[in-house]
């Protein structure tokens, strides 16, 4: 054999070798790449994170924004399970939230408005008669700063923070917001969300990514199950009522593995207000603890989803405003439940609601939100 074949081949094996000698590879990866300029010319970063699975996530610091989550299915196949846009002029023009860091306030507070130390707040109505996921331009349409980038003790990890001004949005207080993003060892993805304030003011931060563990075509066969006994039923608003109604004997029950499509469109007031699944369930487990909320599965590339968190509440919505208007990544035209979200929360309309639990921060307290998506697959 040729001499440059023996040379290549101990060069790759030295490059082999000191790979796993590297601790830090063996955690994976971490680079990053110009994606464009916001309407107002402020520069926007790509953050592509990658495990030594090959797993890999994309990130970008325009709302906290989840680009693509490539993940592998039973033949070891990755592909990309959550729904986007190619550009950043998409996600500015018109996006349903695709991906992002919702805040102040995730979800419903009705009316626009709450009151708070005898004083009442006033909030942009941008969703029918209510504020909707942190208002006119929430956490979703601002430009992070980036803290760090690097790979960490568990993973390849980014680290932004935003600081969201006393009246920004009708919301008291100047809130600073930090969210860490890891992409861990076991294939998963992995939210911390932290925030101070210097006066008090409500707060609720989730992630917004619509799921499609096919990675094409409808959700109706995904196989969801909710750790909840309860949900909180709405009006034809989509407000919570302020009712914890048990889920057994209804179409919201997911005690048991069901597919998504199963009761979907059952004859049932609830699901005639949100179109389908758009509520949020009570999760069985002490607020502020880390524990299971869901898990999906999609049997014909056999990936699972497991979401585990420490809020109180779980949205899940399944696309039942996606109408074909939107072109997606790689001209995907997103039709009615081509994706779900499973968004970790406290519950809708929180702050008027003084029985559900509390979200006001006040300035001796630390907001701490866990989200974790994790990835598997059941052959």
């Amino acid at each position: 054999m040729k001499p440059n074949y023996w040379m290549s081949l101990c060069a790759a094996g030295m490059a082999a070798f000191l790979l796993g000698c590297n601790p830090a590879a063996r955690k994976g990866t971490i680079t990053s790449a110009p994606f464009g300029q916001t309407r107002d010319g402020q520069a926007v970063t790509v953050y592509t994170l990658r495990n030594a699975n090959g797993m890999e996530a994309r990130i970008i610091n325009y709302g906290g924004i989840v680009l693509s989550l490539r993940v592998p299915d039973k033949n070891g196949q990755l592909g990309d399970v959550v729904l986007g846009y190619d550009t950043l002029a998409d996600y500015e023009k018109d996006s349903p939230y695709f991906g992002c860091l919702v805040g102040r306030y995730g979800n419903r507070i009705a009316r626009g408005r709450f009151a708070l130390n005898n004083q009442t707040y006033e909030l942009a109505v941008n969703n029918g008669p209510n504020h909707l996921h942190g208002g006119k331009k929430g956490f979703d349409k601002v430009v992070w700063d980036v803290a760090s980038a690097e790979v960490g003790r568990h993973g390849p990890q980014l680290e932004l923070r935003y600081l969201s001004k006393d009246g920004e949005e009708g919301y008291p207080g100047n809130l600073q917001v930090t969210a860490v993003y890891t992409l861990t060892a076991d294939n998963a993805l992995q939210l911390e969300y932290m925030a101070r304030t210097d006066r008090d003011t409500v707060v609720n931060l989730t992630q917004h990514s619509y799921f499609n563990l096919a990675g094409q075509g409808d959700i109706l066969g995904h196989i969801v199950y909710l750790n909840a006994d309860r949900f909180t039923p709405v009006d034809s608003t989509l407000i919570p009522t302020g009712e914890l109604r048990p889920v057994a004997g209804t179409p919201f029950d997911f005690r048991t593995p069901t597919a998504i499509g199963a009761r979907v469109n059952a004859d049932d007031e609830q699901i005639r207000f949100g179109g389908g699944y758009d509520h949020n369930w009570v999760i069985n487990k002490p607020a502020g603890e880390l524990g299971v909320a869901a898990r999906v599965t999609e049997p014909t590339t056999g990936r699972v989803l497991e979401v585990l968190s420490t809020e109180p509440g779980l949205q899940f919505y399944c696309g039942n405003f996606l109408d074909g208007t939107l072109k997606g990544k790689g001209g995907w035209v997103y039709q009615h439940r081509n994706g779900f979200c499973m968004e970790p929360q406290h519950f809708p309309n929180s702050p008027n609601q003084p029985d559900f639990p509390s979200v006001v921060l006040k300035p001796d307290q630390t907001y701490r939100n866990t989200i974790i998506y994790k990835f598997s697959v059941q052959k």
